[in-house]
């Protein structure tokens, strides 16, 4: 009988809670077992991990498997927990030292072939693990973002190569790329020097980005309101450390990491008129975060406010109100940030 403890982390919002694959290997008939609250994808790992060890010629333990997921209570989705449960198994059978694992937190989907895929809300995870002291294996499609925290990050392609770090520490680590100096020179809205006469609405505009007010814009079509609202991230200061992480944060939960050329740039987010309630303050199965998130630090555009549905707008209540979305499941809840630098109509 042996027993591997090896750590990853889970996604519940801009929050990544540790998670601790307990793997346990005991005689008896060939099976593999996973408990802690595993949805239908974290269940289906098990075939790609049987997969992706015999791919990498290495040896799947023929006896009884239990895999645990601690802590019980919470809920875990996706394909991050792959890479995570194939080392433990590989740990408990003796074909890797457990002294090292110890000490590194593991994310990565694997492929049957034994490639290690990229996976959604990489940068919490980072930013968890260097709090906890601990390194960090992720993927390397996910080596961009996570090179925005200064943090001991390996990454791997492979299963081979995830396995062999560990055998001799052979991967380098990210190197720490973020460079807040560049972030005025990326910024990709108008130019509010290239808009002629509207003296008034462009003083409007000055005056709110530098007191961070709201702005309600009102005319005719036709008269540039949509223009002179686009012009407004580029009239706002980079973010700083802590806003910067916190948006980089929301995007990477969302499936959309930042560059670290994009690093401390205010967010725009100009949602259709059409949008739900769920597109607008987010929810869903595995409760995403929507356009008021995304907006986080940054301004959220309304263009024809008047064409919102009216039960949307008031969804905007509680974040103007309060700076957060919470947003509930049957079995757990998120708290998402939600404070606009702007909130333009």
């Amino acid at each position: 009988m042996s027993l591997a403890v090896v750590y990853t982390r889970a996604n519940q919002g801009v929050e990544s809670p540790l998670v601790t694959v307990e793997t346990h290997l005991s005689n008896g008939l060939p099976a593999l077992s996973m408990v802690g609250l595993p949805e239908t994808a974290v269940r289906e790992s098990r075939e790609r991990v049987r997969s992706a060890i015999l791919h990498a010629g290495l040896e799947f333990p023929a006896g009884r498997i239990t895999i645990n997921l601690a802590p019980a209570g919470l809920p875990k989705s996706g394909g991050r927990y792959d890479l995570a449960i194939a080392l433990s198994i590989l740990s408990a059978s003796g074909q890797l030292p457990s002294r090292e694992l110890a000490s590194t937190e593991i994310l990565g989907e694997l492929a049957l072939s034994g490639d290690v895929r990229g996976v959604p809300g990489v940068l919490p995870a980072v930013i968890a693990a260097r709090d906890a002291g601990r390194s960090l294996l992720v993927p390397a499609a996910n080596t961009e973002e996570a090179s925005l925290v200064d943090g001991s990050i390996f990454t791997a392609a492979t299963l081979q190569e995830a396995c062999q770090h560990f055998m001799d520490q052979s991967l380098v680590a990210v190197p720490y790329r973020r460079c807040a100096a560049d972030a005025g020179k990326c910024r990709n809205s108008a130019d509010i020097a290239g808009i002629r006469g509207q003296h008034l609405a462009k003083r409007a505009l000055l005056i709110a980005a530098a007191g961070a007010h709201n702005m309600l814009m009102v005319g005719p079509p036709g008269t540039g309101k949509t223009l002179l609202a686009n012009t407004l991230p580029g009239l706002l200061p980079p973010l700083n450390e802590a806003e910067a992480l916190e948006a980089a944060s929301v995007r990477s939960v969302a499936g959309q990491p930042l560059t670290p050329s994009q690093w401390a740039l205010p967010p725009f987010r100009a949602p259709h008129h059409s949008a739900s309630s769920v597109a607008m303050v987010g929810g869903g199965r595995h409760l995403t975060p929507g356009e008021v998130t995304l907006a986080h630090a940054g301004v959220l555009f309304l263009d024809e406010l008047t064409e919102f549905k009216r039960h949307v707008l008031e969804c905007l209540r509680e974040p103007l109100e309060s700076g957060t979305v919470t947003i509930a499941r049957a079995d757990y809840r998120v708290a998402f940030p939600a404070r606009f630098q702007k909130n333009v109509h």
